[in-house]
């Protein structure tokens, strides 16, 4: 049956596809009078049906092509028949092929159904329209990656035009950005960084041009280049949302922005510095609940995992979580948190920022100016009557010592420390001027942890493992090895890679160990008793996700090079 021409409901569908029921439907509908929104988008807003589900009922119910435009090769052909991205995205639909026998465009729709839709682009294009099927994040992606630059830098350069911002200040700007495409631009540069699964954005200023990267699985890509005369207007936009000084441009400054993208609310922390060509700004994306995790999508594998719970089941003492910058620290603590959130206990932390809120804990934000330190809050938080309590760093020995006092008082105290690995975190409270008696006394684990890159399951490539390789691995050379390399593709955005995930080791203090953190026997001493316990090394781990295909042997390198 043509559906092109038929009028149907795209709710029937979805109830013969049986994604949702009669009563979702009815209720759906009722709720959805007066929204001005499509009932499928307005489904999915609501948490009643996935995106995928979604796409896979209406694709099933109407036989149309269902499409992964990040899976397949554009025709750029194709692509030049639009003029920019407008009616792209108010359709939500992207055309990506030639049909070679009836040589009608293919157009990838959210909403199959709409008539509009491909009447406009058959007008546009002068091709018929041949229907297919896909997520709303996939053919907004693709409208990003072939649209979105281009769009851009065409507004800019005329709106640089247009005002002449060469010649103007900040101040000067606010009032003429506050309806520009600087505005559109600033929205779409974190729209396409979190589609993109970025982390971070750098606005970089440099000679004669502004470059903009993201950092996607922990490295950084160039995604965007622009005049360097419209740096003003977009640093001052930035900082108008950022809740900052748009006056201030001499001294570094902070702010927040919060943005919903594809119906998930982030948390962006933003941080402004002057350097030689301009002003640098840094903006950390958070979705936020994305740091509260079920405890199984943190990657441990299964001893790992009862070494974790065997940590989490002491009711007092100290757990340390350690690692470099960006190696999800944060995400292992806030689990570990949520994990222990139940109604008889009270949980209570001091951070510096805090980095996702939590339903039913009790979370303080480090103010020097107030004279809020941790160890101020931590004084005051162990009047409150907490039985678990989180700090955020611990950064020296007053904040360390009244950690260890409030662990050893019978209060569970979990917290982060930069070191390189765990037996080193014992040396560095002994360094910080920690007893070591003490130490024994609180400390019940520590996990140092890493992220390294998965390698993309679509694209990579087998190879024989050297003997070096081997050796390191601690494989018998005389075995064949097969390890996996990154090669690149549609799906990855030719980066070999996609998605993360963490490698762990993790040292639980048994009577053994406490005997020799009391005698001062030093981080070797500790990490072969450890051994003995059962840990298993961040290179050991590394090992293991090569050997298993998950990550690479470069990858494993770069996050074992002191073990």
């Amino acid at each position: 049956m043509d559906y092109r021409r038929k009028k149907i409901r795209i709710g029937d569908l979805l109830v013969q596809a049986g994604a949702i029921t009669e009563e979702q439907l009815t209720e759906a509908l009722e709720k959805q009078r007066g929204t001005g929104k499509k009932l499928g988008e307005f489904l999915v807003e609501q948490g009643t049906i996935t995106d995928e589900r979604l796409a896979q009922a209406l694709s099933a119910q109407l036989g149309y092509e269902l499409v992964d435009l990040q899976a397949i090769q554009v025709d750029q052909n194709v692509t030049k028949l639009i003029k920019g991205s407008d009616m792209l995205k108010k359709n939500k639909c992207f055309p990506f092929a030639i049909d070679e026998l009836t040589g009608a465009i293919k157009l990838a729709m959210v909403d199959p159904l709409d008539i509009n839709a491909m009447d406009d682009i058959s007008i546009i294009t002068n091709f018929n329209v041949d229907a297919c099927v896909a997520t709303e994040r996939s053919v907004m992606l693709a409208i990003d990656r072939y649209f979105g630059q281009g769009d851009v830098a065409d507004a800019l350069d005329a709106y640089a035009r247009e005002k002449n911002l060469g010649e103007q200040d900040d101040t000067e700007a606010q009032d003429e950005i506050s309806n520009s495409p600087v505005v559109v631009m600033v929205k779409d540069m974190i729209d396409n960084a979190v589609r993109q699964r970025a982390s971070d954005i750098h606005v970089e200023p440099l000679v004669n041009r502004i470059r903009v990267r993201y950092r996607i699985d922990g490295a950084l890509y160039e995604r965007g280049s622009y005049n360097i005369n419209v740096l003003s207007a977009i640093i001052a936009r930035i900082k108008i949302i950022g809740g900052m000084d748009i006056s201030e441009k001499r001294k570094p400054q902070d702010g927040r922005i919060t943005q919903v993208v594809d119906r998930v609310e982030y948390d962006i922390r933003v941080s402004v510095l002057p350097t030689v060509w301009g002003e640098k700004v840094v903006m950390r994306l958070t979705a936020k609940m994305a740091l509260t995790r079920e405890k199984s999508q943190l990657g441990l594998r299964e001893h790992e995992m009862k070494q974790f719970d065997y940590i989490l089941s002491h009711p007092n003492g100290i757990l340390l979580v350690t690692g470099p910058t960006g190696s999800g620290k944060s995400t292992t603590l806030y689990t570990a948190l949520s994990e222990l959130n139940k109604e008889d206990v009270n949980i209570i932390t001091v951070e510096d920022p805090v980095e996702a809120n939590i339903d039913g804990i009790n979370q303080v934000h480090v103010n020097p100016k107030a004279d809020l330190t941790f160890a101020s809050a931590l004084r005051s938080i162990l009047r409150q009557d907490p039985d678990i309590i989180m700090i955020g760093e611990i950064r020296d020995e007053e904040t360390a010592r009244i950690a260890v006092q409030a662990s050893i008082t019978g209060h569970l105290v979990v917290s982060t420390l930069h070191t390189n690995s765990s037996a080193s975190t014992i040396t560095r409270l002994e360094d910080m001027g920690i007893e070591s008696y003490l130490i024994a006394d609180s400390v019940i684990g520590v996990i140092a942890q890493r992220l390294v890159r998965r390698l993309c399951p679509e694209c990579k490539k087998p190879r024989e493992a050297t003997a070096d390789e081997k050796e390191y691995m601690g494989v018998d050379p005389s075995q064949s090895v097969t390890i996996y390399e990154p090669c690149g593709c549609a799906k990855c955005d030719n980066t070999g890679y996609r998605g993360r995930i963490g490698v762990y080791e993790i040292m639980v203090v048994t009577d053994e160990l406490k005997q020799i953190i009391a005698h001062k026997e030093g981080a070797a001493r500790i990490k072969e008793q450890a051994l003995k316990d059962g840990m298993k090394t961040l290179h050991m781990g590394g090992s293991e996700y090569v050997l298993d295909g998950t990550t690479s042997y470069s990858e494993m390198c770069r996050i074992s090079f002191d073990s």
